[in-house]
């Protein structure tokens, strides 16, 4: 019988052994960061291990660490939780399990580990980075391994991903599962309105979040919440008649329904638990109303992972390959997060820190310094809550000189957010003692509607009116494609006779448009000298001046649930790839992220075209990939073409040709969503989004109070778009923008952030670099396109 060799294998010269295991609680999006993690690691030479139940199938080892092959991790995208596996080791928090880690990774040969979980397990991860040459040591000494067993393995990479409901580890916008549980909370939460709503009832909310509020504030702004609970920042001494007062008011002013939302780890400034029975006996008791409970327990870990999530633990998982094939000894262990747009690697114990300061902070009663242990971004979301549920507007109001006439107005196709930017807008004008004036479906209803009878399309709005609009879908005060340019002359006049001294436009392209025509229109109007902000807001994320527009994240969410339907459709036929059809103007981005997110065989954009040689080589890589699929591996395959990639090659062309080529060892079929890709109920992150710069766009505006109108026209700035470029959230002149950056012909920016993404998409699919190179003479998109991208991208770092 042959002897077993425990030798650990030879280490390739080319390529690492890398392993990823999850640990702690679960959250959507962890597979797909082991999906991703596996084929980068494949894809750059290297061997992929999975090491199952966390930490203790480290310490158990044998076949609780799997060698993963290419297919191992096929449909793993759309899966929650974790397909490999977490438990709690109490093992490993002990040096003799850790001794035992470290010799079942040595037997494997492993020397690079990725660990996706939250703060505790990337705490214990690091820990043992620092003791490995110790243990190397250990295992030589005891005998246990050989010197030249270990000799491969004097040091160990640790990279660490942050996968976490509660969006809990400072430094980082987002963690991989955050949005898919707000996305579950918001669900529930929109249900229960309906049914709130229809009884005057009033519901209290508690979800998860013991140390950090983030899903209870996001939860409280996606839905219009009436009062929310978060362990960073308590209410005041006397919360009880601040909260039912508030809610008096409210209801006062006409409201229906009550909307209370709790963290698991909410307290008062003494830190005494505040739970939801408390506050529903509260609401009974001192505001007679009618109140419920609702926990929503583990429902907002469950299900599959929203587009972002997979958008999100894909590009962190390929940037932790690649932090460890960049790693040297002496290199920190870094996390990967995620600022603002930007992948950025930070270190990973100074991260730690920062998140038990903030626990050690709320203990100490400090919460100042707690909030300030949260990113801007969430004290900003608090501002914005607070502001737009602020009843006791006195100290707030401005004097009645620095007071203004907001005019709101949609511009272009709906997307989802619209309407909860205009709401944020309009309770910020009350607030503030500025007037909201919506100009009802944009500039055509603008011109010929005004003064219409018994309702103009000029009105102003009072908090009720927009009260109820944080969920809803499309644009309730109506938008329109039309153009100032149609007759500026009644676009003028309409602007003097209603007194608009500031303008707030949400939309698309058009509405960049529309205010580009404004602002040049100055010189004959004077009118137009007022000062005017855009918040981009269309499903193909288009618009010059930010790599992010409301509605984009809407539409992408709509789009994976159409396509995660179809592959199940085209896994069960389990020969089949379907063409599916997106839409983004002239704009690929929609289908490239998409692309991400469902793990697409292949993404067609205007950018890059159609050619010939890409349908050829697409179709051999199908039916090479087809032809080593066996038994329970076959499955489904699907290929994103934006909706203007090619003249020529249109979808039904393409699934056609596929299908003849394939002479029935495949088959193919074409599908086109359509409008349904404008969504529904907006997603959460464009609510809160929108909520945000709808809010910062009306602060940006009330810098320009008191200047005179020559002032104001002779600024570039009083023209600007609000977006996110990069790590940072900012504002851009509009006449730099449309001179510098704008590509006016084909209605997008001249430097698209997410191009090379696209090489992402082709790395994780197994797609060959052949499938995008031209035949000589062939259209293709320009290197200088190509390196604008790369230089514009913020989503890695790379």
């Amino acid at each position: 019988m042959a002897e077993l060799n425990l030798s650990p294998p030879a280490v390739p010269m080319t390529g690492k052994r890398i392993a990823v295991l999850t640990s702690g609680g679960d959250s959507a999006g962890m597979s797909g960061a082991v999906r991703a993690v596996v084929r980068q690691t494949l894809a750059s030479g290297g061997v992929a291990y999975a090491v199952y139940e966390g930490y203790q199938g480290l310490v158990d080892g044998g076949s609780m660490i799997k060698q993963m092959r290419w297919e191992d991790v096929r449909g793993w995208l759309s899966e929650g939780g974790t397909l490999i596996g977490t438990a709690r080791c109490k093992a490993f928090m002990e040096r003799a399990g850790r001794l035992t880690a470290a010799n079942n990774m040595v037997e494997k040969g492993i020397d690079a580990l990725i660990i996706c979980g939250g703060d505790g397990s990337l705490t214990g991860a690091d820990k043992f980075r620092s003791e490995w040459p110790g243990l190397m040591e250990e295992l030589v000494s005891t005998g246990r391994r050989t010197e030249n067993e270990v000799r491969h393995h004097k040091h160990l990479n640790i990279v660490g991903l942050v996968g976490s409901i509660d969006n809990d580890l400072s430094g980082t916008d987002a963690t991989i599962g955050c949005y898919s549980s707000l996305e579950r909370i918001c669900q529930s939460i929109d249900y229960i309105d309906a049914t709130a709503f229809s009884h005057q009832r009033a519901f209290v909310i508690e979800v998860m979040g013991r140390h950090c509020g983030w899903l209870a504030l996001m939860a409280g702004v996606s839905c219009g919440a009436d009062f929310v609970f978060c362990p960073e920042n308590p209410p005041s001494e006397n919360w009880e008649e601040e909260m039912c007062g508030i809610i008096k008011k409210h209801r006062e002013m006409g409201k229906r329904k009550t909307i209370v939302v709790v963290a698991e780890g909410a307290h008062d400034r003494q830190l005494n638990h505040i739970s939801p029975t408390m506050v529903k006996d509260l609401l009974s008791n001192k505001v007679g109303l009618d109140t419920r409970v609702t926990t929503l327990g583990h429902v907002q870990r469950g299900g599959p992972p929203c587009a972002y999530d997979r958008m999100l633990a894909t590009l962190q998982g390929v940037e932790a390959v690649k932090a460890v094939l960049e790693s040297r000894p002496e290199t920190p262990s870094p996390v990967i997060c995620i600022v603002e747009n930007k992948i950025v690697r930070k270190p990973l114990v100074d991260a730690i820190a920062k998140t038990k300061e903030v626990a050690a902070n709320i203990a100490r009663k400090d919460f100042a310094a707690a909030m300030k242990g949260r990113d801007a971004e969430f004290e900003e979301f608090l501002e914005a809550f607070n502001i737009t549920t602020a009843t006791d507007k006195s100290g707030m109001l401005l004097p009645p000189e620095k007071r203004m006439r907001v005019g709101i107005i949609h511009v272009g196709a709906p997307a989802g957010g619209m309407n909860a930017a205009t709401r944020a807008a309009v309770a910020y004008c009350l607030t503030k003692g500025h007037t909201p004036v919506a100009l009802y479906n944009g500039f055509p209803g603008l011109c010929r509607h005004h003064d219409d009878k018994p309702l103009g399309s000029v009105r102003v709005l009072d908090w009720l009116d927009a009260e109820t609009w944080a969920s809803r879908g499309g644009s309730e005060i109506g938008t329109n494609r039309g153009l100032p340019a149609e007759d500026m002359e009644k676009t003028a006049e309409c602007f003097e006779l209603y007194k608009i001294e500031a303008l707030f436009v949400v939309g698309g392209f058009e509405a960049f448009t529309a205010v580009s025509q404004l602002r040049k229109g100055r010189q004959q109007h004077e009118a137009f000298k007022i000062p005017m902000v855009v918040l981009p807001a269309t499903v193909s994320n288009n618009v010059p001046g930010t790599e992010y527009s409301i509605g984009s994240d809407t539409c992408l969410n709509a789009l994976i649930t159409y396509c995660d339907a179809i592959k199940q459709s085209a896994s069960a036929s389990r020969r089949r790839v379907f063409v599916v059809e997106t839409q983004g103007g002239a704009s690929g981005y929609i289908a490239t992220i998409a692309g991400l997110a469902i793990g697409a065989v292949a993404v067609y954009t205007p950018e890059e075209g159609i050619h010939l040689n890409m349908l050829v080589e697409d179709i051999k890589f199908l039916k090479e990939s087809f032809a080593s699929d066996a038994g329970h591996s076959c499955s489904g395959k699907i290929i994103l073409r934006n909706e203007k990639a090619s003249k020529v090659y249109t979808t039904e062309l393409i699934a056609n040709i596929i299908k003849e080529e394939a002479a029935g060892r495949f088959d193919s079929r074409f599908a086109v969503p359509g409008h349904v890709q404008q969504g529904g109920t907006p997603s959460p992150m464009d609510r809160v989004r929108a909520v945000r710069f709808g809010v910062k766009s009306l602060q940006y505006l009330e810098k320009f109070i008191g200047k005179s109108k020559q002032e104001i026209a002779d600024d570039p700035m009083s023209a600007s778009i609000i977006g996110i470029r990069g790590a940072r959230v900012k504002f851009s002149s509009m006449e730099k923008i449309e001179r510098e950056e704008t590509d006016w012909k084909d209605r997008r920016p001249k430097e698209e952030f997410w191009m090379s993404l696209i090489d992402v998409v082709d790395t994780l699919s197994g797609r060959p670099k052949t499938c995008r190179t031209p035949m000589p003479g062939s259209p293709a998109v320009s290197p200088e396109v190509m390196n604008g991208a790369r230089k514009a991208n913020g989503m890695s770092s790379s």
